[in-house]
């Protein structure tokens, strides 16, 4: 056997077993099963795991924008001579910290208990305005949440509380600066009410006292049992169920708290988060495929149905308090969990709500880019991208009889300010997501590979079969061309003489003689000549 036959073996023999291996991993898929596997068991939150550092001390920045509505026409509105006219403030940027502390372990590893302190500081660079320059023209929140609780007073004592209240100089409308409406300012109302009630604030701040504070207690689950489980929380603040709203459903803490998710996200289901400030859980579907800093990424929104009227999301029958006072499309009344306080929380310019409180408030101007919530997540490792948390506060304005201040007044839901949190996986982050994902890539993919190779082989196999029957056949002719050559040489070695019509005559008379026509030709070997 020649080499060149040799070869064609090998390679045949090599090809076959490539593909034979690499057809039957792809089709038992051996290599996506244990690299999912493996993935499933790093991204945990157990006490040796990669990903707990980061869990406790995001890496990404977290940026908190205020939005605030400033009133333009307070006393046109007030003597229902026009509808109120706002104008937009801000950004107001801060850059929000968030490090976990407490972290400790429980029920062996498999769940762990962590609070979530946050706080503020403001980012002039990235603000329009000075907040403790700025003054801002607003609903008194703090007088409509009293006005709130005197439905339940006599008539007759409504008058004379709102007397006192107009007394102290306390109108429907403050003008405050936009550091000591986020942050905290003595206000005269809640003074008073102080020194009926100690337990009372004398202060009022959106934010107050909320800088350098948590918002409760969590529990979560590691992922240790269940991958799926991996971030969800168990507990907050002690509890798995909360009793503010009407059915067990609204009732219920699902998700997690929108910091993590599980690995292999597929684009079929719906995400939960629990959103404290909401006071409930909200739910968000796939919208697209998007990349972040080269990342690819599964887009997820809250749909129309999460902030949906009962009568087309009947589930959302639940978040009316009491039972059968409900709002209209787009907006979630919280009282139940502000104290009372006649607080309604939508998204940004009512984004997504019904026309009616757009068409109330001229000023409102919802899109989609600048309003909607959404988390851009890694599909494989499930870590968070991307995210966009937007939320607006609002406040029921409405009339109250015995206070003479609101005569004029039909119910509105009044925005306040909107919020906009976001943060953006940085670049270090971003380059080790990348490394992570090309190793999981090539892995997953290895069949895929060796299948690849055997077929190159393949080909090689075929240009190297198609050769060596071309040399043959060239061998074929080389052997005929030379025999060809021997047989004319064989001819060259013959020669031709004229014979006469006498066989007898003498050699002599052949010089003498000329030859004839009709004469034949004999062909007579001549004697090879001797060397």
């Amino acid at each position: 056997m020649t080499r060149r036959s040799c070869t064609i073996y090998a390679t045949g023999i090599v090809c076959a077993h490539l593909l034979i291996v690499g057809i039957a991993l792809l089709v038992a898929q051996v290599f996506q099963t244990m690299i999912q596997e493996r993935i499933k068991k790093e991204i945990t939150l157990a006490e040796n795991s990669r990903v707990l550092d980061g869990w406790i001390n995001p890496p990404p920045p977290v940026y908190m924008q205020y939005f605030f509505f400033n009133v333009t026409n307070p006393e046109d509105f007030l003597a229902g001579r026009a509808k109120p006219h706002v104008n937009q403030m801000g950004p107001y940027t801060y850059r929000e910290y968030r490090p976990r502390e407490n972290v400790t372990f429980l029920e062996n590893g498999t769940k762990i208990f962590a609070t979530n302190p946050k706080s503020f500081v403001f980012l002039p660079e990235m603000s329009v305005g000075n907040p403790e320059e700025d003054m801002l023209t607003t609903p008194n929140i703090p007088f409509i949440a009293v006005m709130n609780e005197m439905h339940s007073y006599s008539f007759f004592v409504r008058p004379l509380i709102s007397m006192y209240i107009k007394s102290l100089g306390v109108e429907m409308f403050m003008t405050r600066t936009v550091h000591e409406f986020l942050w905290g300012f003595k206000d005269p109302l809640m003074s008073k009410l102080h020194t009926l009630k100690p337990e009372v604030d004398e202060y009022f701040g959106l934010m107050y006292k909320k800088n350098g504070t948590h918002e409760g207690e969590f529990v979560f689950h590691t992922g240790e049992k269940n991958y799926l489980d991996y971030g969800k929380i168990d507990t907050w603040n002690g509890i798995r169920k909360m009793t503010w709203w009407s059915s067990e459903q609204s009732n219920m803490i699902n998700g997690t708290d929108g910091s993590v998710f599980h690995t292999f996200l597929s684009r079929k289901e719906l995400l939960y988060i629990f959103a404290a400030d909401l006071c409930r859980s909200i739910h968000l579907g796939y919208v697209s495929d998007t990349e972040v800093k080269g990342i690819p990424a599964f887009r997820f929104a809250p749909p129309d149905d999460v902030l949906a009227a009962p009568d087309e999301n009947p589930s959302n029958a639940g978040f009316c308090v009491p039972a059968g006072d409900c709002l209209g499309k787009g907006v979630l009344k919280v009282s139940v969990c502000r104290e009372g306080a006649p607080i309604v929380v939508s998204f940004p310019h009512f984004y997504q709500a019904d026309k009616m409180y757009i068409d109330a408030i001229d000023g409102m101007n919802p899109n989609k880019e600048e309003h909607e919530t959404y988390l851009d997540l890694n599909p494989t490792t499930g870590v968070p991208i991307r995210a966009c948390k937007r939320a607006q506060l609002n406040v029921i304005m409405k009339r109250v009889p015995g206070f003479p201040q609101t005569k004029f007044l039909n119910e509105t839901i009044f925005p306040i300010m909107y919020v906009n949190e976001t943060a953006t996986i940085d670049d270090d982050s971003a380059s080790q997501m990348k490394t992570l994902l090309l190793i999981i890539t090539i892995v997953s993919n290895f069949p895929v590979i060796i299948v690849g190779m055997g077929v190159i082989l393949l080909l090689v196999l075929i240009i190297l079969v198609c050769r060596n029957r071309q040399r043959k056949n060239e061998v074929k002719r080389i052997d005929f061309t030379e025999a060809f050559h021997s047989f004319a040489t064989t001819k060259d070695d013959t020669a031709y003489t004229p014979v006469s019509n006498k066989s007898d005559e003498s050699p002599e008379s052949h010089t003498s003689q000329p030859l004839k026509n009709g004469s034949y030709i004999a062909m007579s070997p001549v004697e090879a000549q001797k060397c």
